[in-house]
């Protein structure tokens, strides 16, 4: 039997605790962690650096199960200490972060890697605060086919564990970059032919209107904020999303979505 950890003040148990909490201590080191039985089994193998389980759920289910893994036993009330949920499952792993250059995005060569040869179809963030909103994001955009997500330094640590867990695995098929220049980004993209919709209230035509068979770009701006006006203003074109009622914009995951899934029917339908 191997050791079992019981103590909060032992230095892994520290290094977990810091891997949850802390974004500088994510970025530094290169690694996250993710909790829970079904999206560990979305991991892949090569990104997996260790597995963390309770002392209960090793005796349930065996070291066979850790696969010749790298692993580390909590006590159990050690592990429920450490969980990000409310209902431990008693398995985490510390995952190697993936990464992507804004080139390899635009170039299409992380989304070939993954599978997926359409032409481009981009969402770019702007200062998305929100966890559960990126992590919505994410998972649309897998459904949608989008071929990458940009976001600004100013979005929210996609690597957050509420985050990662509203992605439901879709953080490991979804290419994406973190740029320091947001408007720079933008610009690229447009030199290597990316046609660049804002979503916006000053639109005139709304969304289902415009050709989105071409290479791509929608961009989505905070939740309470949406765009910076000298944001908006690099777009090629102003789309809105018709709305009845009174309500004046979308939550930011929704939005994205709308977008991604018209531009999907329209390369369908083509």
């Amino acid at each position: 039997m191997c050791n079992i950890i019981t103590s909060s003040s032992n230095g892994k148990y520290k290094e977990l605790t810091a891997l949850l909490e802390k974004s500088k201590a994510r970025k530094e080191s290169g690694l996250f962690i993710i909790e829970g039985t079904r999206i560990f089994s979305e991991v892949p193998k090569e990104l997996t650096k260790e597995i963390v389980c309770s002392e209960s759920y090793l005796q349930k289910n065996g070291e066979e199960q850790m696969q010749g893994l790298l692993f580390t036993v909590l006590s159990d009330a050690l592990f429920t200490k450490l969980s990000d949920t409310k209902t431990p499952q008693g398995v985490l792993a510390v995952v190697k972060q993936s990464k992507y250059t804004l080139e390899e995005i635009l170039q299409g060569k992380a989304a070939s890697s993954k599978g997926n040869e359409a032409q481009p179809l981009l969402l770019m963030l702007e200062d998305v605060q929100d966890p559960g909103n990126l992590g919505t994001i994410m998972r649309s955009a897998e459904g949608a086919g989008v071929t990458g997500v940009i976001l600004s330094k100013g979005c929210v640590d996609l690597y957050n564990p509420k985050t990662v867990r509203s992605t439901m695995g879709s953080i490991f098929r979804m290419p994406f970059t973190y740029v320091e220049d947001f408007g720079e980004a933008i610009q690229k993209a447009q030199a290597a032919g990316v046609q660049v919709y804002a979503a916006h209230l000053a639109g005139k035509k709304a969304y289902e209107d415009f050709d989105y068979t071409k290479p791509t770009a929608f961009l989505i701006g905070n939740e309470g904020n949406g765009l910076k006006e000298e944001t908006a203003q690099k777009a090629d074109s102003y789309v809105i999303i018709p709305m009845l009622g009174k309500l004046e914009s979308l939550n930011a995951g929704i939005a994205a979505s709308l977008l991604s899934f018209e531009a999907a029917r329209q390369r369908r339908l083509e």
